[in-house]
């Protein structure tokens, strides 16, 4: 019996293994998200992330990472990105990120009360250095806080060849 339990015990950490390597994403340099405490995100909650480049001659997608709940009463967000380099100079981009169509219908992957989205925001972009670069993500929108808003995140990927 104790050989019985030893052997499924190893199959299963075997599988679990096989598992857990088949699920990495090797093009992925960084996909991290925040909780915004109680879904209300303020302007002062500017959300840090870093991302250590490597390769400055491959191109790189960046995403922002975002999770609302359906009482989100807007079809869209402004954002604030700004990166900042090795060489301490900092770069601020304002993005638009769609949320909904026309009709109002949620443009993200629905579960339950939450809508997951991942924006595009650069594609084919090259760091000008290699070594670690630091995005802050913040609302730029009216309101403050801005409700409804459960996570933000950031995705830097190398692009496909």
């Amino acid at each position: 019996m104790k050989r019985v339990i030893s052997i499924f015990s190893g199959l299963g950490l075997v599988a679990f293994l096989l598992v857990q390597t088949g699920c990495i994403d090797h093009s992925a340099v960084i996909d991290q998200n925040q909780e915004v405490g109680n879904h209300n995100w303020t302007y002062l909650n500017k959300l840090k992330f870093d991302a250590k480049i490597d390769d400055e001659k491959v191109a790189y997608n960046l995403y922002v990472n975002l999770r609302i709940t359906a009482d989100y009463k807007y079809s869209n967000m402004f954002v604030l990105v700004t990166q900042t380099g090795p060489d301490k100079r900092s770069d601020a981009r304002r993005y638009e990120l769609k949320l909904a169509d026309k009709e109002g219908k949620w443009l993200g992957e629905g579960s339950g009360n939450l809508y997951s989205y991942q924006v595009p925001i650069l594609t084919g972009f090259r760091f000008p250095a290699k070594g670690t670069y630091s995005f802050y993500i913040e609302q730029n929108m009216r309101d403050n806080p801005l409700r409804e808003v459960s996570d933000v995140g950031l995705r830097v990927e190398k692009a496909a060849q």
